[in-house]
């Protein structure tokens, strides 16, 4: 059985609900410190922004960071379906390289963070990795549409190999 996201493999069974509850247990050791502590790298992370969407980003993935980590905490919600779990341990393993990649602690407690968000939007609830709303250069906001998710900047991460945009269930914003 797996305990703990690290066990997946590629011929493990994992269904939603199983994810849910293993990303449950990570959500668990995060605290409002941790929040805090990765709020400080968005920061940092964010000083060579354009001013004009600057603060919003920090803002919004702070509290995004906040909410959604309460939202794993909480979920009881009953989810159907098996995963697949190459695509998974493929997504944790960019995840992991990013975490190798992190300079200092604030960095790791960031990306610690994003693990759990990231892996819960993406395979749990199908939904975009980027909260609906996040403003990118130029204007552009990731947006929804019927229930379809609409990013201005997919196709152009497609080939980056630290992103984790080839795994988000949003398409390309072709008006862009």
């Amino acid at each position: 059985m797996i305990e703990n996201l690290n066990d997946i493999s590629d011929n493990s069974r994992i269904t939603k609900n199983h994810l849910r509850d293993l990303l449950k247990a990570e959500a668990k050791n995060i605290h409002m410190e941790d929040i805090m502590l990765a709020s400080s790298f968005l920061r940092e992370d964010a000083k060579y922004m354009p001013v004009s969407y600057r603060q919003d980003y920090i803002e919004r993935f702070s509290r995004a960071f906040f909410n959604r980590i309460k939202d794993i905490k909480e979920d009881k919600n009953k989810y159907s379906g098996d995963l697949d779990t190459k695509n998974i341990k493929e997504f944790l393993k960019v995840i992991n390289r990013q975490n190798d990649d992190a300079n200092g602690g604030n960095e790791r407690c960031f990306v610690k963070i994003a693990r759990i968000i990231s892996t819960y939007t993406t395979f749990v609830l199908e939904e975009p990795i980027h909260p609906v709303g996040t403003k990118f250069p130029g204007g552009f906001v990731l947006h929804s549409i019927n229930g379809i998710y609409y990013c201005p900047v997919k196709k152009n991460q497609m080939n980056n190999p630290s992103a984790l945009c080839k795994f988000c269930v949003s398409v390309q914003d072709e008006s862009v």
